[in-house]
């Protein structure tokens, strides 16, 4: 017996558009469209980059902010690093990203592998107490009596400790750990290992790449602490950059950091400002190439498993 196919011919026999490889047209157009958002994010970066390094003289041309250089005048940062307050605050912000990123990755993975195990005691009311604050921010007073409180006040600590788990990033990584094959835990298990062991030998190595993205959303998060830093600290050689970008963007320049520099001899507020942002978006910019093929396998790998 023989079965004969007949496909289907002319306008039934063509695919879906999506389907369809791209018109010399559509490539243009992505093109164009892709340039245009490239420019669109370049375009800010490249005039606060350009400003911070023109003299008076320029931006005094430019009515402002400056787009063509015309001259390279470093001394807006030698004014801002010479005072000692942004070097300072520098390391404040370094100190408080490394260690805040280490323990929120912790909590984070022990807690999200706790979470992920259908084995575990309670995980199901567990997970609904840890949603709770993700649907009903926590107040602001009961939070700075509780560091009040623990005497966390104007110390790293209290730029630390609050923020050490973000409920989203919990839920992400407990995605991933659900999409590991359950066999590959079970053969540990016979083996004998430990849930230690099992997550330290087997479902650590196989998240790196949701690891990463995680980890990158919680350096982002202590890099760019400013309310609570606003909130829990009154000495001022404590503040960590982004509080000190503030007072810059507010008061211009602080004078303990002017480096003796008064009069003319003073580089342009502008120029002062966007070298205090330079400084401050400018580790983010060096470390994000590297995670950032992590994206999209990380993400959405976390958040459509489980």
């Amino acid at each position: 017996m023989t079965v004969t196919i007949r496909r289907p011919s002319g306008a039934r026999a063509r695919r879906p558009a999506w389907e369809e490889p791209p018109t010399p047209v559509g490539q243009g157009l992505k093109a164009v469209l892709l340039t245009l958002l490239v420019l669109g994010v370049l375009f800010p970066l490249w005039v606060v980059l350009v400003t911070s390094l023109s003299s008076r003289q320029t931006i005094a041309d430019a009515g402002g902010l400056v787009i063509v250089p015309k001259s390279i005048d470093t001394s807006a940062y030698q004014t801002i690093l010479a005072g000692g307050a942004v070097t300072r605050a520098l390391w404040i912000s370094t100190l408080v990203t490394v260690i805040g990123t280490a323990i929120a990755l912790t909590v984070t993975v022990l807690a999200a592998y706790g979470l992920s195990r259908p084995t575990s005691v309670g995980h199901r009311w567990l997970l609904a107490y840890f949603l709770i604050p993700f649907l009903v921010y926590p107040p602001l007073v009961p939070r700075y009596l509780v560091v009040t409180g623990l005497g966390l006040k104007d110390t790293i600590w209290a730029l630390v400790l609050p923020p050490a788990i973000s409920v989203f990033n919990l839920v992400v990584v407990r995605g991933f750990f659900q999409g590991i094959p359950q066999e590959l835990l079970d053969s540990a298990r016979i083996d004998g290992a430990s849930d230690f062991r099992t997550l330290g030998r087997i479902v650590l190595p196989l998240s790196r790449a949701v690891i990463a993205v995680v980890g990158l959303f919680y350096a982002v998060s202590y890099w760019n602490v400013w309310f609570d830093a606003l909130l829990f600290m009154d000495r001022n050689d404590m503040y960590p950059i982004q509080r000190v970008l503030q007072s810059y963007l507010l008061a211009g320049q602080a004078p303990h950091t002017a480096g003796g520099t008064t009069g003319v001899n003073m580089p342009p507020t502008e120029a002062v400002k966007m070298a205090v942002v330079v400084l401050t978006v400018a580790p983010i910019v060096a470390v994000y190439p590297f995670v950032q093929r992590h994206f999209i396998k990380g993400v959405l790998i976390g958040a459509v498993k489980g």
